[in-house]
C-alpha cells in the first residue's frame, strides 16, 4: 500500500500561503541572512581551493621524484648491462640528470611551499565580519 502523499495542488496552496505569510520585512531578514550564507560559502571555496593548491604542490614533488628514479636507474641499468665505455657514460649522464632532477624538484616544491603558506598567512576571511555585522544591525533593529 502507498503512503498517501498531499496533492499537487496543496503543495502548491501551502508554499502560496507560505509567501504570503513572509512580509517585507521577513523577507529582508531572510535576504541578510542569505548574504551572509553566500559569503561563508565563498569562504568554504577559497579555503578548499587553497587545499586543492597545497595538494597539486605535493603531486608535482611526486612526478619530480618518479621522474629521477626513473633516470638513475635507467642510467645504472645501463652501467651494469654494458662494459662499453660509450653506454657506462651514457649510464653516468642519466643518473647525474636523475640527482639533478630530484634536487630541482625539490627546491621547487620548497619555493612553492613557503608562498602558498606565506598567501595563506595574508588571506583573510571577511566572512566573519560580515556576519558579526549583520548580527548587530539585527539587534538595533529590534
Amino acid at each position: 500500500m502507498k503512503p498517501h502523499l498531499p496533492s499537487r495542488t496543496l503543495i502548491v496552496y501551502a508554499f502560496m500561503s507560505i509567501r504570503k505569510m513572509l512580509n517585507r520585512k521577513a523577507k529582508a531578514e531572510i535576504k541578510k541572512d542569505l548574504k551572509v550564507q553566500e559569503k561563508l560559502n565563498v569562504e568554504v571555496k577559497d579555503s578548499l581551493a587553497m587545499e586543492r593548491t597545497k595538494l597539486a604542490n605535493e603531486r608535482t614533488l611526486l612526478a619530480y621524484s618518479r621522474t629521477a628514479m626513473a633516470l638513475v636507474l635507467a642510467g645504472l641499468t645501463f652501467m651494469k648491462l654494458f662494459e662499453d665505455m660509450l653506454y657506462q657514460s651514457i649510464g653516468f649522464v642519466f643518473i647525474l640528470a636523475g640527482l639533478v632532477m630530484a634536487v630541482f624538484g625539490y627546491r621547487r616544491f620548497c619555493k612553492k611551499k613557503e608562498s602558498i603558506t606565506r598567501y595563506a598567512h595574508a588571506y583573510t576571511p571577511t566572512s566573519p565580519v560580515h556576519a558579526e555585522v549583520t548580527a548587530q544591525e539585527k539587534a538595533e533593529a529590534t
